[in-house]
């Protein structure tokens, strides 16, 4: 239980780069001024595999059906991995939601797919618990995306644009509803 503590306040991160090394040139370091209720958010932004087609695992629906990214075909797709035991995830779910319901009617997609490996046993517990409306518990029961996007750290999230190619990542806590945060949205809207 301690050691779960300690990942969770180490912003979830399942692996730290080595000392020293600082962002590549195809990402940027962004921390500072996106404040929630709950704090500081901390993100980088990866543009390095911009371009790249989306994966096409099979995941977890919330009505337990099978899905795919290929499913949302022509829109638009925000992918983000989270876990129930992550505060930073947690912490950044209001504002997916409010990008949900802001953005959903325009036609992005907003996928929160957890990575616990306890499933719809603790996934369906967290969404009857927190007031989420425009979210769903999508699940990855093997953990398919967090090793193909291989970032080490919870939260991560990806865009897509309609013609399913990736845009950016986001790896730690972002708030969607900062400039920022609606920037990289509008930015897969009109791509």
């Amino acid at each position: 239980m301690t050691l779960l503590l300690l990942a969770g306040l180490g912003a979830c991160d399942k692996q730290s780069p080595p000392a020293g090394q600082g962002p590549t040139a195809t990402s940027e370091e962004v921390t500072g001024p996106a404040q929630s209720q709950k704090g500081a958010f901390s993100y980088t932004l990866d543009r390095s595999k911009a371009g790249t087609p989306a994966p096409d695992f099979t995941f977890q629906a919330p009505d337990g059906s099978d899905a795919k990214l290929s499913d949302f075909a022509g829109k638009p797709v925000l992918v983000n991995l989270w876990a129930t035991w992550c505060a930073p995830c947690v912490a950044e779910m209001p504002t997916l939601d409010a990008i949900a319901a802001d953005y959903g009617k325009k036609g992005l997609a907003v996928l929160t797919i957890s990575q616990d490996s306890q499933g719809e046993q603790v996934i369906k517990p967290f969404f009857e618990k927190h007031p989420l409306p425009h979210l769903k518990g999508w699940i990855d029961p093997e953990n398919q995306f967090g090793f193909h996007y291989n970032t080490g750290m919870l939260p991560t999230t990806v865009i897509y644009d309609a013609q399913g190619k990736e845009m950016v990542r986001v790896v730690g806590a972002m708030d969607w509803t900062s400039k920022e945060g609606r920037a990289l949205i509008g930015a897969a809207l009109t791509n």
